[in-house]
């Protein structure tokens, strides 16, 4: 149900972390904290930093922002190397100081995190551990929907309409393709290892580069014609957004720099094709068990065939981020999104 939580809450919004998508997530996360604040008691806490202050119980009363937070999101991922030289304790654990224990004193952890961090499901499975509810789904279907080749399989088995690939695993020879074809990471996001290539050069320097990043890479059908993308949250499908990147394709940059595409909401579509895509990333996030929201990716061919590429569980919160975008179409502003957000996250629980 849509509207506004009756009651004040007591909220982390979660975000920063060690994956290549820290700057955008630390992002979303400052504008989650701004539009929650107005009405709970909110901090932002970054994941991996924490909180050095042994007076972290009172956290709450402080009414600060506990995250670095960033001005504007790079055009490269970043130097994860500096965040690591931050660290004053073991910098291989996942939580900074303080951070579960901050995260148990709140109603709810609201997850503004992206990537493998924030998605792969370990960190939904440690709260579910300690009893902390989160926002977003559960550490199975995260895992599933982060791992592209385990959804690819389940997108076949469901007969989801999906681009036909090759799994390559570590140390395994690179397989003769078409071009052009689309390398990508298995475990990844933000267009991060996300390589288009057109010749047998850029197929041997893609799969150098994604093999930096994964030990799993798939070799994608390239499909040619226009992307969308359309949020689910609860079982409903929200308006479709048309991207149209001004040059090359949906990568980091074209994502987060304001100007670098044109995203049109609702998509220029009839509404009998808008009923379809909408209908089959209902099927996808019914097909992948996934909760609360999830926004899927789409490209559709010069035939008019959708192509469902993939789910994305954490989906950016960003100024320029689409989900944003698909509830603003429906009278739904950023505050009443968050909230709306929490409160399908909720359900899980009772």
């Amino acid at each position: 149900m849509i509207g506004r939580l009756e009651e004040m809450m007591k909220i982390v919004v979660l975000a920063g972390g060690i994956s290549t998508e820290r700057d955008v997530s630390l992002i979303s996360g400052s504008q989650i904290y701004k539009a929650l604040k107005e009405r709970h008691e909110v901090i932002l806490l970054d994941s991996y930093l924490g909180y050095e202050g042994d007076d972290y119980e009172q956290v709450f009363s402080m009414d600060k922002d506990w995250a670095q937070g960033i001005a504007a999101i790079p055009q490269v991922d970043p130097d994860l190397s500096l965040v690591r030289a931050k660290r004053k304790d073991n910098p291989n654990i996942f939580f900074g100081p303080h951070v579960l224990d901050i995260c148990k004193m709140a109603d709810i952890v609201f997850l503004a995190m992206h990537g493998e961090n924030g998605e792969n499901g370990k960190l939904q499975a440690a709260f579910d551990l300690f009893d902390i509810p989160y926002t977003g789904t559960d550490y199975l279907s995260s895992a599933i929907a982060m791992n592209k080749a385990l959804t690819k399989e389940k997108f076949v088995y469901y007969h989801i309409p999906t681009p036909g690939c090759t799994i390559v695993h570590n140390k395994e020879a690179d397989p003769k393709v078409n071009y052009p074809c689309v390398v990508k990471i298995c475990s990844g996001g933000s267009s991060v290892g996300v390589y288009i290539v057109n010749d047998e050069t850029e197929y041997r320097v893609a799969m150098q580069k994604a093999r930096s990043y994964d030990a799993e890479i798939l070799v994608e059908e390239y499909i040619k014609g226009r992307e969308f993308t359309v949020c689910v949250i609860d079982g409903q499908a929200l308006p479709v957004v048309e991207i149209a990147p001004k040059e090359g394709f949906y990568d980091y940059k074209n994502k987060y720099q304001a100007g670098s595409t044109v995203e049109t909401c609702p998509a220029p579509l009839s509404p009998e094709k808008t009923q379809e895509i909408q209908d089959i990333a209902v099927r996808a996030f019914y097909a992948l068990g996934l909760k609360t929201y999830t926004r899927f990716d789409f490209m559709m061919d010069e035939e008019g065939q959708f192509y469902c590429l993939e789910g994305n569980t954490l989906p950016g919160m960003t100024p320029t981020s689409l989900i944003p975008q698909e509830a603003r179409a429906i009278g739904v502003e950023f505050p009443e999104l968050c909230e709306w957000i929490i409160r399908v996250s909720m359900e899980k629980y009772q």
